[in-house]
Protein backbone atom coordinates (compact mmCIF):
# COMPACT_ATOMS: atom_id res chain seq x y z
CA UNK A 1 0.00 0.00 0.00
CA UNK A 2 1.66 3.30 -1.08
CA UNK A 3 1.95 6.21 1.33
CA UNK A 4 -0.20 9.33 0.99
CA UNK A 5 2.89 11.37 0.14
CA UNK A 6 3.94 9.01 -2.63
CA UNK A 7 0.49 9.12 -4.22
CA UNK A 8 0.42 12.92 -4.01
CA UNK A 9 3.64 13.08 -6.05
CA UNK A 10 2.26 11.21 -9.06
CA UNK A 11 1.58 13.19 -12.21
CA UNK A 12 -2.16 12.57 -11.89
CA UNK A 13 -2.30 13.89 -8.32
CA UNK A 14 -0.14 16.92 -9.12
CA UNK A 15 -2.52 17.84 -11.93
CA UNK A 16 -5.48 17.47 -9.59
CA UNK A 17 -3.74 19.67 -6.98
CA UNK A 18 -3.15 22.37 -9.57
CA UNK A 19 -6.86 22.40 -10.50
CA UNK A 20 -8.52 21.82 -7.15
CA UNK A 21 -5.99 22.52 -4.37
CA UNK A 22 -3.90 20.30 -2.08
CA UNK A 23 -6.45 19.99 0.75
CA UNK A 24 -9.15 18.27 -1.25
CA UNK A 25 -6.74 16.03 -3.15
CA UNK A 26 -5.11 14.90 0.10
CA UNK A 27 -8.55 14.08 1.47
CA UNK A 28 -9.38 12.12 -1.70
CA UNK A 29 -6.11 10.14 -1.59
CA UNK A 30 -6.72 9.13 2.03
CA UNK A 31 -10.27 8.08 1.14
CA UNK A 32 -9.01 6.08 -1.86
CA UNK A 33 -6.44 4.28 0.32
CA UNK A 34 -9.10 3.54 2.92
CA UNK A 35 -11.44 2.14 0.25
CA UNK A 36 -8.60 -0.02 -1.10
CA UNK A 37 -7.95 -1.48 2.37
CA UNK A 38 -11.65 -2.27 2.82
CA UNK A 39 -11.74 -3.98 -0.60
CA UNK A 40 -8.66 -6.06 0.25
CA UNK A 41 -10.16 -7.13 3.58
CA UNK A 42 -13.29 -8.20 1.69
CA UNK A 43 -11.15 -10.52 -0.44
CA UNK A 44 -11.14 -8.52 -3.67
CA UNK A 45 -7.93 -9.11 -5.63
CA UNK A 46 -8.41 -6.89 -8.69
CA UNK A 47 -7.23 -3.69 -7.03
CA UNK A 48 -4.55 -1.46 -8.50
CA UNK A 49 -2.42 -0.55 -5.47
CA UNK A 50 0.19 1.37 -7.44
CA UNK A 51 0.49 5.09 -6.67
CA UNK A 52 -0.99 5.81 -10.08
CA UNK A 53 -3.90 3.42 -9.49
CA UNK A 54 -4.73 5.07 -6.16
CA UNK A 55 -4.42 8.47 -7.88
CA UNK A 56 -7.04 7.43 -10.42
CA UNK A 57 -9.40 6.40 -7.62
CA UNK A 58 -8.69 9.68 -5.81
CA UNK A 59 -9.53 11.54 -9.02
CA UNK A 60 -13.01 10.00 -9.01
CA UNK A 61 -13.51 11.16 -5.42
CA UNK A 62 -12.33 14.69 -6.27
CA UNK A 63 -14.79 14.75 -9.16
CA UNK A 64 -17.63 13.60 -6.88
CA UNK A 65 -16.83 16.42 -4.44
CA UNK A 66 -16.17 19.24 -6.91
CA UNK A 67 -18.61 18.51 -9.72
CA UNK A 68 -22.38 18.11 -9.32
CA UNK A 69 -23.45 14.57 -10.10
CA UNK A 70 -27.07 15.60 -10.67
CA UNK A 71 -27.26 16.65 -14.31
CA UNK A 72 -29.69 16.78 -17.23
CA UNK A 73 -30.15 13.57 -19.24
CA UNK A 74 -31.53 13.06 -22.74
CA UNK A 75 -34.39 10.56 -22.40
CA UNK A 76 -34.44 8.26 -25.44
CA UNK A 77 -36.04 5.33 -23.60
CA UNK A 78 -39.62 5.74 -24.80
CA UNK A 79 -40.81 6.04 -21.17
CA UNK A 80 -42.28 9.45 -20.40
CA UNK A 81 -42.56 9.51 -16.58
CA UNK A 82 -39.27 7.70 -16.05
CA UNK A 83 -38.87 7.34 -12.27
CA UNK A 84 -35.07 7.11 -12.48
CA UNK A 85 -34.94 10.28 -14.58
CA UNK A 86 -37.02 12.45 -12.25
CA UNK A 87 -40.48 11.60 -13.61
CA UNK A 88 -42.41 14.58 -15.02
CA UNK A 89 -40.37 17.16 -16.94
CA UNK A 90 -41.47 20.64 -15.84
CA UNK A 91 -40.99 22.36 -19.19
CA UNK A 92 -39.71 25.82 -20.04
CA UNK A 93 -42.89 27.71 -19.09
CA UNK A 94 -42.87 26.41 -15.51
CA UNK A 95 -39.13 26.96 -15.06
CA UNK A 96 -39.30 30.50 -16.44
CA UNK A 97 -42.19 31.28 -14.10
CA UNK A 98 -40.27 29.93 -11.10
CA UNK A 99 -37.03 31.85 -11.63
CA UNK A 100 -38.16 35.27 -10.29
CA UNK A 101 -39.61 33.60 -7.18
CA UNK A 102 -36.74 31.27 -6.28
CA UNK A 103 -33.81 33.50 -7.26
CA UNK A 104 -34.58 36.06 -4.55
CA UNK A 105 -37.04 36.69 -1.75
CA UNK A 106 -40.75 35.85 -2.02
CA UNK A 107 -43.97 36.13 -0.05
CA UNK A 108 -43.90 32.40 0.75
CA UNK A 109 -45.30 32.94 4.25
CA UNK A 110 -46.15 36.63 4.18
CA UNK A 111 -49.63 38.05 3.55
CA UNK A 112 -49.17 41.16 1.40
CA UNK A 113 -52.71 42.37 2.13
CA UNK A 114 -52.52 42.34 5.92
CA UNK A 115 -48.73 42.74 6.22
CA UNK A 116 -48.70 39.75 8.58
CA UNK A 117 -47.56 36.15 8.54
CA UNK A 118 -49.26 33.97 5.93
CA UNK A 119 -49.36 30.25 5.07
CA UNK A 120 -47.43 28.68 2.23
CA UNK A 121 -50.31 26.49 1.02
CA UNK A 122 -52.47 29.58 0.40
CA UNK A 123 -50.61 30.13 -2.88
CA UNK A 124 -52.30 26.99 -4.24
CA UNK A 125 -55.36 26.44 -2.08
CA UNK A 126 -57.80 28.71 -3.96
CA UNK A 127 -56.81 27.34 -7.34
CA UNK A 128 -56.89 23.68 -6.31
CA UNK A 129 -60.16 23.97 -4.42
CA UNK A 130 -61.68 25.59 -7.51
CA UNK A 131 -60.38 22.91 -9.86
CA UNK A 132 -61.02 19.85 -7.69
CA UNK A 133 -64.08 20.88 -5.69
CA UNK A 134 -62.32 20.07 -2.42
CA UNK A 135 -62.87 22.28 0.63
CA UNK A 136 -59.19 22.39 1.52
CA UNK A 137 -55.74 21.19 0.47
CA UNK A 138 -52.40 20.53 2.09
CA UNK A 139 -49.02 19.82 0.49
CA UNK A 140 -46.30 17.44 1.71
CA UNK A 141 -43.10 16.12 0.16
CA UNK A 142 -44.53 13.05 -1.61
CA UNK A 143 -47.66 10.93 -1.81
CA UNK A 144 -46.42 8.30 0.64
CA UNK A 145 -45.89 11.10 3.16
CA UNK A 146 -49.48 12.20 2.61
CA UNK A 147 -50.75 8.69 3.36
CA UNK A 148 -48.65 8.43 6.52
CA UNK A 149 -49.76 11.90 7.67
CA UNK A 150 -53.45 11.10 7.20
CA UNK A 151 -53.30 7.67 8.82
CA UNK A 152 -51.10 8.71 11.75
CA UNK A 153 -53.36 11.70 12.45
CA UNK A 154 -56.71 9.93 12.27
CA UNK A 155 -56.02 6.20 12.66
CA UNK A 156 -52.97 5.63 14.86
CA UNK A 157 -53.67 2.62 17.07
CA UNK A 158 -56.97 1.98 15.30
CA UNK A 159 -58.20 -0.11 12.37
CA UNK A 160 -58.21 0.88 8.70
CA UNK A 161 -60.11 -1.29 6.21
CA UNK A 162 -58.65 -1.95 2.75
CA UNK A 163 -59.32 -4.44 -0.04
CA UNK A 164 -56.75 -7.21 -0.53
CA UNK A 165 -56.76 -6.34 -4.22
CA UNK A 166 -55.38 -2.87 -3.41
CA UNK A 167 -52.34 -3.80 -1.31
CA UNK A 168 -50.06 -2.31 -3.93
CA UNK A 169 -46.33 -1.71 -4.06
CA UNK A 170 -45.81 1.92 -5.00
CA UNK A 171 -42.18 1.65 -6.14
CA UNK A 172 -38.78 1.39 -4.50
CA UNK A 173 -40.06 -1.65 -2.53
CA UNK A 174 -42.44 0.57 -0.51
CA UNK A 175 -45.78 -1.15 0.00
CA UNK A 176 -49.14 0.00 1.33
CA UNK A 177 -49.05 -2.49 4.27
CA UNK A 178 -45.64 -1.19 5.35
CA UNK A 179 -46.74 2.44 5.09
CA UNK A 180 -49.83 1.68 7.17
CA UNK A 181 -47.70 -0.05 9.79
CA UNK A 182 -45.35 2.94 9.92
CA UNK A 183 -48.32 5.22 10.55
CA UNK A 184 -49.40 3.22 13.59
CA UNK A 185 -52.66 2.10 11.97
CA UNK A 186 -53.82 -1.52 12.06
CA UNK A 187 -54.60 -2.76 8.57
CA UNK A 188 -57.75 -4.88 8.14
CA UNK A 189 -57.82 -6.74 4.82
CA UNK A 190 -61.16 -7.59 3.24
CA UNK A 191 -62.23 -9.47 0.11
CA UNK A 192 -59.85 -11.34 -2.16
CA UNK A 193 -57.17 -10.33 -4.64
CA UNK A 194 -59.58 -10.23 -7.57
CA UNK A 195 -62.99 -9.63 -5.94
CA UNK A 196 -64.08 -7.37 -3.09
CA UNK A 197 -67.73 -6.52 -2.44
CA UNK A 198 -69.40 -3.73 -0.46
CA UNK A 199 -70.55 -6.30 2.08
CA UNK A 200 -66.91 -7.24 2.79
CA UNK A 201 -66.22 -3.69 3.95
CA UNK A 202 -69.43 -3.46 5.96
CA UNK A 203 -68.79 -6.72 7.83
CA UNK A 204 -65.36 -5.45 8.89
CA UNK A 205 -66.60 -2.15 10.37
CA UNK A 206 -66.62 -2.06 14.18
CA UNK A 207 -66.23 0.57 16.95
CA UNK A 208 -62.42 0.50 16.47
CA UNK A 209 -62.62 1.35 12.75
CA UNK A 210 -60.96 4.71 12.07
CA UNK A 211 -61.25 4.84 8.26
CA UNK A 212 -61.90 3.01 5.01
CA UNK A 213 -58.95 3.22 2.62
CA UNK A 214 -59.09 2.81 -1.15
CA UNK A 215 -55.97 2.68 -3.34
CA UNK A 216 -55.93 3.06 -7.10
CA UNK A 217 -54.05 0.22 -8.82
CA UNK A 218 -52.14 2.73 -10.92
CA UNK A 219 -49.22 0.57 -12.01
CA UNK A 220 -50.98 -2.68 -13.02
CA UNK A 221 -54.35 -4.06 -14.05
CA UNK A 222 -56.37 -7.13 -13.09
CA UNK A 223 -58.68 -8.50 -15.79
CA UNK A 224 -61.19 -11.31 -15.96
CA UNK A 225 -63.21 -12.46 -12.96
CA UNK A 226 -62.92 -9.24 -10.94
CA UNK A 227 -65.02 -6.92 -8.81
CA UNK A 228 -64.27 -3.79 -6.81
CA UNK A 229 -66.37 -1.24 -4.99
CA UNK A 230 -66.66 2.26 -6.41
CA UNK A 231 -65.76 5.41 -4.49
CA UNK A 232 -69.41 6.52 -4.53
CA UNK A 233 -70.61 3.25 -2.98
CA UNK A 234 -67.85 3.31 -0.36
CA UNK A 235 -68.60 6.93 0.55
CA UNK A 236 -72.25 6.13 1.22
CA UNK A 237 -71.21 3.21 3.42
CA UNK A 238 -68.56 5.24 5.25
CA UNK A 239 -70.95 8.07 6.05
CA UNK A 240 -73.62 5.72 7.29
CA UNK A 241 -71.13 4.47 9.88
CA UNK A 242 -69.57 7.94 10.41
CA UNK A 243 -66.03 6.93 9.38
CA UNK A 244 -63.99 8.83 6.79
CA UNK A 245 -63.09 7.46 3.36
CA UNK A 246 -59.48 8.00 2.26
CA UNK A 247 -58.62 7.53 -1.42
CA UNK A 248 -55.06 7.26 -2.75
CA UNK A 249 -55.34 7.89 -6.50
CA UNK A 250 -51.56 8.19 -6.91
CA UNK A 251 -51.23 9.55 -10.43
CA UNK A 252 -52.30 13.16 -9.83
CA UNK A 253 -54.86 13.71 -12.57
CA UNK A 254 -56.58 16.84 -11.24
CA UNK A 255 -59.66 16.61 -13.44
CA UNK A 256 -60.87 14.41 -16.27
CA UNK A 257 -59.75 15.89 -19.60
CA UNK A 258 -61.71 15.23 -22.76
CA UNK A 259 -58.76 13.39 -24.24
CA UNK A 260 -58.57 9.79 -25.44
CA UNK A 261 -56.99 7.34 -23.00
CA UNK A 262 -58.19 8.80 -19.70
CA UNK A 263 -61.67 7.31 -19.61
CA UNK A 264 -60.81 4.85 -16.82
CA UNK A 265 -58.18 6.91 -15.00
CA UNK A 266 -59.42 8.30 -11.67
CA UNK A 267 -59.13 12.05 -11.13
CA UNK A 268 -59.24 14.19 -8.02
CA UNK A 269 -62.32 16.19 -9.03
CA UNK A 270 -64.42 13.07 -9.65
CA UNK A 271 -63.22 11.43 -6.43
CA UNK A 272 -64.28 14.49 -4.40
CA UNK A 273 -67.64 14.62 -6.20
CA UNK A 274 -68.16 10.91 -5.49
CA UNK A 275 -67.77 11.51 -1.76
CA UNK A 276 -64.15 10.74 -0.81
CA UNK A 277 -63.30 12.62 2.40
CA UNK A 278 -59.56 12.85 1.68
CA UNK A 279 -57.86 12.26 -1.68
CA UNK A 280 -54.08 11.78 -1.81
CA UNK A 281 -52.06 12.12 -5.02
CA UNK A 282 -48.61 12.85 -6.47
CA UNK A 283 -47.34 16.08 -7.96
CA UNK A 284 -44.75 14.60 -10.33
CA UNK A 285 -46.86 12.23 -12.40
CA UNK A 286 -49.86 13.26 -14.52
CA UNK A 287 -50.06 16.57 -12.69
CA UNK A 288 -46.76 17.40 -14.41
CA UNK A 289 -45.08 19.13 -11.49
CA UNK A 290 -42.29 18.47 -8.96
CA UNK A 291 -42.15 15.69 -6.41
CA UNK A 292 -44.88 16.43 -3.89
CA UNK A 293 -47.87 14.86 -2.21
CA UNK A 294 -51.17 16.72 -2.16
CA UNK A 295 -54.10 15.93 0.11
CA UNK A 296 -57.47 17.40 -0.87
CA UNK A 297 -60.74 16.99 0.93
CA UNK A 298 -63.05 18.09 3.73
CA UNK A 299 -62.12 21.32 5.47
CA UNK A 300 -62.11 20.01 9.03
CA UNK A 301 -59.94 17.01 8.13
CA UNK A 302 -57.42 19.10 6.18
CA UNK A 303 -57.33 21.62 9.03
CA UNK A 304 -56.50 18.84 11.49
CA UNK A 305 -53.70 17.62 9.22
CA UNK A 306 -52.20 21.11 9.00
CA UNK A 307 -51.97 21.21 12.81
CA UNK A 308 -50.47 17.72 13.18
CA UNK A 309 -46.91 17.70 14.67
CA UNK A 310 -45.72 15.51 11.79
CA UNK A 311 -46.71 18.20 9.29
CA UNK A 312 -43.67 20.30 10.19
CA UNK A 313 -41.39 17.47 9.11
CA UNK A 314 -43.26 16.80 5.86
CA UNK A 315 -43.95 20.30 4.53
CA UNK A 316 -42.43 21.51 1.25
CA UNK A 317 -40.32 24.57 0.48
CA UNK A 318 -40.56 27.48 -1.92
CA UNK A 319 -39.13 25.59 -4.92
CA UNK A 320 -41.91 23.00 -4.75
CA UNK A 321 -44.63 25.61 -4.15
CA UNK A 322 -43.39 27.71 -7.07
CA UNK A 323 -43.20 24.74 -9.44
CA UNK A 324 -46.62 23.41 -8.43
CA UNK A 325 -48.19 26.85 -8.72
CA UNK A 326 -47.23 27.11 -12.39
CA UNK A 327 -47.63 23.42 -13.30
CA UNK A 328 -51.18 23.12 -11.91
CA UNK A 329 -52.47 26.05 -13.95
CA UNK A 330 -52.01 24.12 -17.17
CA UNK A 331 -55.19 22.25 -16.10
CA UNK A 332 -57.40 25.31 -16.66
CA UNK A 333 -58.27 24.01 -20.14
CA UNK A 334 -57.53 20.98 -22.29
CA UNK A 335 -55.81 23.24 -24.81
CA UNK A 336 -53.50 24.62 -22.11
CA UNK A 337 -52.90 21.10 -20.81
CA UNK A 338 -51.56 19.86 -24.15
CA UNK A 339 -49.64 23.06 -24.95
CA UNK A 340 -48.08 23.83 -21.55
CA UNK A 341 -47.83 20.52 -19.72
CA UNK A 342 -44.93 18.46 -21.19
CA UNK A 343 -46.52 15.19 -20.05
CA UNK A 344 -49.67 15.79 -22.09
CA UNK A 345 -47.70 17.37 -24.93
CA UNK A 346 -45.73 14.15 -25.42
CA UNK A 347 -48.77 11.93 -24.89
CA UNK A 348 -50.78 13.73 -27.60
CA UNK A 349 -48.08 14.79 -30.02
CA UNK A 350 -49.04 13.96 -33.60
CA UNK A 351 -47.65 10.83 -35.17
CA UNK A 352 -46.14 12.74 -38.08
CA UNK A 353 -44.16 14.95 -35.69
CA UNK A 354 -42.59 11.90 -34.05
CA UNK A 355 -41.90 10.39 -37.45
CA UNK A 356 -40.20 13.61 -38.55
CA UNK A 357 -37.93 13.57 -35.48
CA UNK A 358 -36.93 9.97 -36.22
CA UNK A 359 -36.21 10.76 -39.88
CA UNK A 360 -34.18 13.84 -38.96
CA UNK A 361 -32.13 11.85 -36.45
CA UNK A 362 -31.44 9.10 -39.00
CA UNK A 363 -30.46 11.63 -41.69
CA UNK A 364 -28.15 13.58 -39.36
CA UNK A 365 -26.43 10.39 -38.29
CA UNK A 366 -25.99 9.40 -41.95
CA UNK A 367 -24.28 12.74 -42.67
CA UNK A 368 -21.69 11.70 -40.06
CA UNK A 369 -21.26 8.23 -41.56
CA UNK A 370 -23.29 6.51 -38.83
CA UNK A 371 -25.74 3.96 -40.26
CA UNK A 372 -29.13 3.51 -38.63
CA UNK A 373 -32.66 2.35 -39.34
CA UNK A 374 -36.13 3.49 -38.28
CA UNK A 375 -38.74 1.15 -36.87
CA UNK A 376 -42.14 1.53 -35.23
CA UNK A 377 -42.16 1.34 -31.45
CA UNK A 378 -44.48 1.90 -28.50
CA UNK A 379 -44.13 4.64 -25.91
CA UNK A 380 -45.25 4.25 -22.32
CA UNK A 381 -46.43 6.77 -19.75
CA UNK A 382 -44.42 5.10 -16.97
CA UNK A 383 -44.05 6.23 -13.37
CA UNK A 384 -46.66 3.71 -12.24
CA UNK A 385 -49.31 5.51 -14.33
CA UNK A 386 -51.67 4.39 -17.11
CA UNK A 387 -50.22 0.87 -17.38
CA UNK A 388 -52.56 -0.07 -20.26
CA UNK A 389 -51.85 3.01 -22.37
CA UNK A 390 -49.56 2.33 -25.33
CA UNK A 391 -48.69 5.26 -27.59
CA UNK A 392 -47.34 4.67 -31.12
CA UNK A 393 -43.80 5.94 -31.49
CA UNK A 394 -40.65 5.48 -33.57
CA UNK A 395 -37.18 4.23 -32.75
CA UNK A 396 -33.84 4.79 -34.45
CA UNK A 397 -31.48 1.82 -34.14
CA UNK A 398 -27.75 2.10 -34.79
CA UNK A 399 -26.42 -0.47 -37.24
CA UNK A 400 -23.25 -2.06 -35.93
CA UNK A 401 -20.25 -1.72 -38.28
CA UNK A 402 -18.51 -4.68 -36.58
CA UNK A 403 -19.33 -8.38 -36.30
CA UNK A 404 -19.58 -8.33 -32.51
CA UNK A 405 -22.86 -6.42 -32.46
CA UNK A 406 -23.52 -6.99 -28.76
CA UNK A 407 -20.13 -5.58 -27.73
CA UNK A 408 -20.68 -2.58 -30.02
CA UNK A 409 -24.12 -1.81 -28.57
CA UNK A 410 -23.05 -2.18 -24.93
CA UNK A 411 -19.94 -0.08 -25.43
CA UNK A 412 -21.86 2.76 -27.10
CA UNK A 413 -24.66 2.55 -24.54
CA UNK A 414 -22.33 2.95 -21.54
CA UNK A 415 -20.14 5.58 -23.19
CA UNK A 416 -23.23 7.68 -23.92
CA UNK A 417 -23.90 7.76 -20.19
CA UNK A 418 -20.40 9.11 -19.47
CA UNK A 419 -20.96 12.28 -21.49
CA UNK A 420 -21.23 15.71 -19.85
CA UNK A 421 -24.82 15.62 -21.13
CA UNK A 422 -25.65 11.89 -20.90
CA UNK A 423 -27.92 10.18 -23.41
CA UNK A 424 -29.96 7.25 -22.12
CA UNK A 425 -31.05 4.95 -24.91
CA UNK A 426 -32.22 1.33 -24.86
CA UNK A 427 -30.12 -1.84 -24.98
CA UNK A 428 -32.42 -4.24 -26.76
CA UNK A 429 -31.38 -7.66 -28.07
CA UNK A 430 -27.79 -6.62 -28.68
CA UNK A 431 -28.70 -3.28 -30.30
CA UNK A 432 -28.59 0.35 -29.18
CA UNK A 433 -31.91 2.09 -29.77
CA UNK A 434 -33.11 5.70 -29.44
CA UNK A 435 -36.89 6.00 -28.99
CA UNK A 436 -38.18 9.46 -29.98
CA UNK A 437 -41.31 9.36 -27.78
CA UNK A 438 -39.94 11.87 -25.23
CA UNK A 439 -37.49 13.66 -27.54
CA UNK A 440 -37.73 17.11 -29.10
CA UNK A 441 -35.85 18.68 -31.97
CA UNK A 442 -33.37 20.38 -29.64
CA UNK A 443 -32.25 16.96 -28.34
CA UNK A 444 -31.16 15.70 -31.77
CA UNK A 445 -27.85 17.61 -32.18
CA UNK A 446 -26.79 16.36 -28.74
CA UNK A 447 -27.64 12.75 -29.60
CA UNK A 448 -25.91 12.92 -32.97
CA UNK A 449 -22.70 14.41 -31.56
CA UNK A 450 -22.66 11.95 -28.68
CA UNK A 451 -23.35 8.95 -30.93
CA UNK A 452 -20.60 9.94 -33.37
CA UNK A 453 -18.01 10.29 -30.61
CA UNK A 454 -19.03 7.07 -28.85
CA UNK A 455 -19.16 5.00 -32.04
CA UNK A 456 -15.74 6.21 -33.12
CA UNK A 457 -14.38 5.61 -29.62
CA UNK A 458 -15.69 2.05 -29.72
CA UNK A 459 -14.12 1.37 -33.12
CA UNK A 460 -10.66 2.66 -32.20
Amino acid sequence: MPSVDKVLHTGISEELIERHGRAIVTYAVRRALQNARISMEAGENKIDLSPEGISHSAGDIVKAVCEPSLKPVINATGILLHTNLGRAPLGDAVVEGMIPVISGYSNLEFDLQSASRGHRTEHLSEFLTYLTGAEGIIIVNNNAAGIILALSTFASGKEVIISRGELIEIGGAFRIPEIMAASGAKMIEVGTTNRTRLSDYEQAINPDTAAIFKAHKSNYTIEGFTEEVSVRELSVLARSYQVPLFYDIGSGLLRKPELKGFENEPDVQSAINDGADLVMFSGDKLLGGPQAGIIAGRRELVSALSRAPLMRALRVGKLTIAALSHACRSYLSDKSLVENNPVFYFLYRKDEEKREIAVTLKDELAKRQIASEISESTGQCGGGTLPELRIPSYAVTLISPVKDKEFFAESVFHNLLKRDLPVLGILREGRIVFDVFALTGKDLPVIVEAAVDCVRGTLQ
